[in-house]
């Protein structure tokens, strides 16, 4: 059996503040619209940026009375429409049969500060994994979110994904982990206008040979769009660099004969999991020989 997942990795226009209620549901019904498009194209999989239904601004949420920033007052967002946009995906999600991963925030009892948060929702529409970010920004964890704990794996069809969000591109460890982890595919969803964020998501996917799901709002995609790198670092597939929103599609197929795919997954991976577990402690000098001196040519 083909062990195939098809992934649809959408830019969205993303909102960014919490308190505009026409906004959240402009940005939901927006979300709900690529969906259907996605499971028209066949995914079983379709990821959203980072906030999606909405990333709150600084200068939103965290503004104080003379400019400065200070600690975001939570009780202005509308939770009410955040979380009926959040169940409308969801059941959508069932529906279609598609498994869709969507950015928002999720509150936590005050006074403690919300999660910035990657939601997942399962082909039945049920939620089953939620991954807080873990790694924040010096403002956002200053003014506006409390920082997550736990990477987070799921599976699809037999394929292993792991979620990160934005500046933890800048974290190359988290990355190391879902290798460990045994992950197929890493969706990383940002908010930020910053090409080589996305430079850092090819390099991800050279070193550690899995692919990656890159998902920017909408609004940046003039920059660098949204798309799918596969095993090896090469763009499989990219939405137009145009500002609108739109779908990039493509198979993670751990069985490919693409030439770069296949070396990756079956020599680049093992090679270096080997390398990194004592495949060359054999073959080093032991003891101290005359011959291994530093002075020495």
């Amino acid at each position: 059996m083909a062990r195939t997942l098809r992934l649809a990795v959408a830019q969205s226009t993303v909102p960014e503040d919490p308190t505009d209620r026409g906004a959240l549901r402009a940005a939901g019904q927006e979300i709900r619209a690529l969906m259907a498009e996605a499971a028209d194209a066949g995914a079983r999989l379709v990821q959203f940026p980072e906030g999606a239904i909405t990333y709150p601004s600084k200068h939103v949420m965290a503004a104080g009375p003379d400019g400065e920033l200070a600690p975001a007052d939570w009780s202005r967002a509308a939770w009410d429409v955040l979380r009926e946009e959040a169940e409308s995906i969801a059941v959508l999600a069932g529906e279609l049969r598609l498994w869709t991963a969507f950015g928002s925030i999720h509150p936590l009892t005050p006074p403690n500060r919300p999660h910035n948060s990657l939601f997942i929702v399962s082909d039945r529409g049920e939620l089953v994994a939620r991954y807080d970010k873990r790694f924040l920004s010096h403002t956002e964890v200053s003014y506006l979110y409390t920082p997550g704990r736990e990477p987070v794996v799921f599976e699809v069809d037999g394929i292993r994904i792991g979620c990160a969000l934005c500046v933890e591109a800048n974290f190359p460890p988290l990355f190391a982990e879902y290798e460990r982890l045994g992950v197929d595919c890493v969706l990383l969803s940002v908010m930020v206008d910053d090409a080589p964020r996305a430079q850092v998501a090819q390099a991800y996917g050279t070193l550690y040979s899995y692919w990656l799901g890159y998902s920017i709002p909408a609004q940046f995609s003039t920059t660098v769009p949204s798309g799918i790198v596969a095993p090896g670092g090469r763009w499989l597939a990219q939405c137009p660099a145009d500002g609108q929103p739109a779908l990039a599609v493509a198979d993670i197929n751990l069985d490919s004969t693409d030439p770069d795919i296949d070396v990756a997954l079956r020599y680049a991976r093992p090679w270096r999991r080997s390398a990194q577990n004592g495949l060359y402690d054999a073959h080093r000098v032991t003891g101290d020989p005359r011959s291994d001196t530093h002075t020495a040519f």
